[in-house]
Parts: structure tokens; sequence; C-alpha cells
């Protein structure tokens, strides 16, 4: 059994609630990654992903100076424990759509498990079931 412990990435970089949405944004830029956890407090509170800030903060007309993570970032996100297997992970990540999952141990951030990761790691059959259900159109309208 993998453990996603075994493939997701530590230490990855993280947000606030409170920091301004244009800093996020240049951090997201710099390390040429597209999500980023939210932490407040030591606690994972929300992802904030390069499509919030398109569709919650520029289609919005939101000031980035002004406009704070929190105004925009996905609440509550989906999340998986180290220990769990690889396939828990991925079937999440096909049930809810997602690319990433955080990691967490308790309600404390450890990683982020990315469907390259899984990609990497997993069979290339359910890799590839996986990857074709994150990428189906949802069939619910997305919340704004």
């Amino acid at each position: 059994m993998t453990r996603v412990a075994d493939v997701m990435t530590p230490g990855v970089e993280t947000t606030t609630s409170s920091e301004a949405l244009r800093d996020a944004a240049r951090t997201m830029r710099k390390g040429d990654f597209g999500a980023m956890p939210v932490v407040d407090d030591g606690r994972l509170v929300g992802m904030l992903t390069d499509r919030d800030i398109v569709v919650r903060a520029v289609a919005e007309g939101l000031d980035p100076m002004s406009a704070r993570v929190g105004d925009v970032a996905s609440p509550s996100p989906v999340a998986v424990a180290p220990d769990q297997d690889l396939d828990e992970a991925m079937e999440l990540m096909a049930e809810y759509r997602v690319r990433r999952l955080p990691v967490v141990d308790g309600e404390r951030l450890v990683g982020v498990v990315s469907q390259a990761d899984v990609a990497l790691e997993a069979n290339e059959k359910k890799t590839g079931s996986v990857v074709q259900e994150i990428s189906e159109p949802s069939s619910v309208p997305r919340e704004t």
C-alpha cells in the first residue's frame, strides 16, 4: 500500500487569510504554482487557486491591494491525512474534481499531494481514470 506521505510534497508555501491578494499572487508567480494552502494560526482554513483569483477577484473588480486572500479563497478544502492510502486520495481528487489535496496531520498542514505526484507513483490505468474524472466538466456550477 502506498501512503499519501510517500508521494506528497512536504513544506509547501502557504498564505494567510489576511494577506493581501496581490502578495499571495506574487508568491504563486514566483514559485510557479497555481494553488496555495491558506493557513491561519497553524490551521488549514482554505485553498487559494489562480482560478479563485481570476473568477472571484479580477472578474468582480476587486482591488488586489486591498482585497484579502480570505475574500476569495475556497474555504474548507477537502484534505487527506499522511497515512491515508494513495488510492483514497485519488478517489477524492476524482470525486471533487481537484488536482491538489492538502495533507493535514490533525489540523496542521504537512504538505500537498498533487495529480502529478499521483501520476508518478500510482498505476497507469488508475491514474488515467482519475485524470479523466478530474478533467470532466462539473454538472454543478462552482461557487463564486
